[in-house]
């Protein structure tokens, strides 16, 4: 038997119009003082990939059009909603008093490890993912719900932002696709 790779009609992805009407999952991604577009850009496209509601951009992470984020979001700045927030602090009381859950996904002593966090039981749901070396602001930190953790046997013990958000969103995702099946 041969692979042959699926046609983007075979995907049945919708076009960006379409896309903009139908319901996202009821998740928004922070992204808190992230220093680099690249990783910014890395983190729309997976947004898009997994229909997650809105990308939260604050501090003095870069915003769209920057060439960095263009350059690895192809195009899913369009697709992804998304807005710059002055104060993160503000924005996120706000939606805790609309029900959210805020989670910082950073090591902490009180961390859920992502394995034996329920998605399901903390939505709708906030994720905020901090800086690539400081991780989330202590400020932001004193106002999360819980941390989330990825367990890790490296002597790093930390990975690239985008790749985090990446693991993160995928295990976020598999919860909601169980749930439709």
């Amino acid at each position: 038997m041969s692979i042959t790779r699926k046609s983007m009609p075979d995907l049945g992805r919708s076009d960006l119009k379409t896309n903009k009407l139908q319901p996202r999952h009821p998740i928004k991604v922070v992204l808190e003082d992230i220093r680099s577009g690249l990783n910014i850009g890395s983190v729309f496209r997976t947004c898009d990939g997994f229909n997650m509601d809105e990308i939260i951009l604050s501090g003095y992470s870069v915003t769209p059009p920057h060439r960095e984020i263009l350059k690895t979001a192809l195009d899913a700045t369009h697709s992804v909603p998304w807005r710059y927030v002055d104060s993160l602090k503000d924005e996120l009381i706000k939606l805790k008093a609309q029900g959210y859950t805020i989670a910082a996904v950073e090591q902490t002593h009180q961390s859920i490890l992502l394995q034996d966090f329920n998605v399901l039981d903390h939505l709708p749901l906030v994720l905020v993912l901090g800086n690539e070396v400081h991780g989330v602001n202590d400020e932001t930190l004193a106002l999360a719900d819980m941390g989330i953790e990825i367990p890790q046997s490296g002597i790093k013990h930390s990975l690239n932002i985008s790749v985090c958000a990446g693991v993160v969103l995928w295990h976020c995702f598999q919860a909601m696709l169980r749930t439709v099946r």
